[in-house]
């Protein structure tokens, strides 16, 4: 049985997630800690950012150098390069990068000109995610994003142009989308051959505007049925462009492609949460904590100022939460997750038989000790998960 210190950690991934909580309007599919950019001033939040980062990297004295950053919000292409690159300074005077650090930046369609790439490349970043979310023009408006399809098109040539590695969102799944529409769609992307994509089934939160027009009537989601056919045929067009899926929604062209910093989350590493709302895990002592910082940018920021302890909560994961959370996310992942990781923090192992009905069933495969979902079974992961933990 592996001890429970070593079952989570840095040694699975050890990266650092920065949220930018400014965009320049909100979408109504959104339900993230977001607010309209308008004409504020920015330098508070920065520097309540680096305050953060400094404090919270004074108590991981003598761990490994950080895998990954990750620029994610919000909008945070709406950060000055200048700010950028001083983050990155400020990280690897704090907590060291190591060689081969993925710094990722999300950015939008309409902030990508070929000059700002490139100085975000100055910065220190050295990856993309681009949020183009779709390639119809009646799609993007239905889910208020202000760019065109021609101009997405557009954003991923001008950043394959600068950046080796690179990965575009697309949302799916959306009210009577059809798979004639979808196979055009996403067609038209892989003719692009992007290293790597992020294609997320529509997902209609309470709080949003969708959810809300769906509490009304007046939103009538995609039945559970025609997701898993637009699901299936994501999967069969990826792997015909040499794009097979690594994790239930993600997708490379080699290995090298995937995503560090997301595979840290996957695998139960540990990361830092810097900025309003921004969510961590950290691993101390074999205790894994969930941190996450006040929400409203200005109360992060009064907080931060005054060192006002804390301006983030700390909170103690239970043995069976953590349990949970690593096989839950591990699940997600293709190679799957060791089981001797998950049975650390239970009471009793998984339990045998129900192990084997879910195999029986076709649903989950266990390989050199490693649960692994099937094709199939990548379509009830959630509920898979609870099967096991029962």
């Amino acid at each position: 049985m592996i001890n429970p210190g070593r079952a989570i950690g840095p040694q699975y991934g050890f990266g650092l997630y920065l949220h930018w909580p400014y965009c320049q309007h909100i979408c109504p599919y959104c339900d993230f800690n977001v607010y309209a950019a308008k004409d504020r001033t920015t330098e508070p939040l920065f520097d309540a950012m680096l305050a953060d980062l400094a404090a919270q990297a004074s108590q991981l004295k003598g761990r490994a150098p950080l895998s990954s950053v990750y620029f994610g919000g919000g909008t945070p292409s709406l950060m000055s390069p200048s700010q950028i690159a001083q983050f990155i300074d400020a990280c690897t005077a704090a907590l060291g990068l190591s060689e081969r650090c993925e710094i990722t930046l999300e950015a939008n369609p309409n902030d990508i000109r070929l000059d700002r790439a490139k100085n975000w490349k100055e910065a220190g970043i050295n990856r993309i995610s681009l949020g183009v979310q779709s390639l119809d023009d009646r799609a993007l408006a239905f889910l208020g994003r202000d760019h065109t399809a021609a101009q997405g098109l557009q954003a991923v040539e001008t950043v394959a142009h600068i950046f080796e590695r690179y990965s575009v969102d697309l949302i799916y799944a959306r009210p009577d989308q059809s798979l004639a529409a979808w196979r055009e769609e996403l067609t038209s992307l892989l003719s692009l051959k992007p290293p790597h994509l992020s294609l997320y089934e529509l997902t209609i939160a309470p709080k949003t505007a969708f959810g809300k027009a769906a509490q009304r009537g007046t939103l009538i989601p995609l039945d559970e049925e025609a997701q898993a056919d637009l699901y299936e045929l994501t999967e069969d067009l990826t792997a015909q462009a040499g794009l097979p899926a690594y994790e239930i929604s993600n997708y490379a062209r080699s290995k090298a492609d995937q995503s560090r910093h997301n595979l840290t989350y996957w695998r139960s590493g540990d990361w830092l949460g810097i900025g309003p709302g921004a969510h961590g895990r950290l691993s101390l002592d074999g205790v894994r904590l969930s941190t996450e910082g006040r929400a409203r940018p200005q109360e992060y920021i009064t907080a931060v100022q005054n060192a006002s302890h804390p301006w983030q909560t700390e909170t103690a994961l239970t043995a069976e939460e953590t349990a949970a959370e690593i096989l839950t996310m591990g699940l997600r992942v293709k190679t799957g997750i060791e089981q001797d990781r998950v049975n650390a923090f239970l009471p009793r192992p998984i339990d045998k038989a129900r192990l084997e009905s879910l195999q029986t069933e076709g649903w989950l495969s266990l390989q050199e000790g490693r649960l692994c979902l099937t094709p199939s079974g990548r379509l009830l992961a959630d509920r898979i998960a609870l099967e096991l933990l029962r």
